[in-house]
C-alpha cells in the first residue's frame, strides 16, 4: 500500500499510522496514541478546513494541517 500523509485523508477516511516524522510535537502525538499501527478516522474539520479532528484509540485529536503532514499513514477500510 502507498504511504501518504494524514493531511491527505478524505472526510471520514480510515488509515493506519506508519510513522511520525521528526517534528516538535512528535512525542505529544505518540503519547496521545498515534503510534505505528494505530487506526485513525477523520471525524470533522473546522469551517475553514483547518484544523481537522481525528479519532485515535478512542480519543479525538485536533491537528493543524501543517502537523498532519508530518504523520505518514497507509490507507485502510473506507478510504477510496
Amino acid at each position: 500500500m502507498a504511504v501518504t500523509t494524514l493531511a491527505e485523508l478524505p472526510p471520514y477516511g480510515v488509515c493506519r499510522v506508519e510513522r511520525i516524522l521528526d517534528c516538535g510535537i512528535r512525542d505529544r502525538l505518540e503519547s496521545l496514541g498515534m503510534t505505528r499501527g494505530a487506526e485513525l478516522v477523520w471525524l470533522f474539520a473546522a469551517p475553514g478546513g483547518d484544523p481537522a479532528a481525528y479519532s485515535v484509540r478512542g480519543t479525538a485529536v485536533a491537528l493543524r494541517r501543517s502537523d498532519a503532514e508530518k504523520v505518514l499513514v497507509t490507507r485502510s477500510g473506507a478510504w477510496e
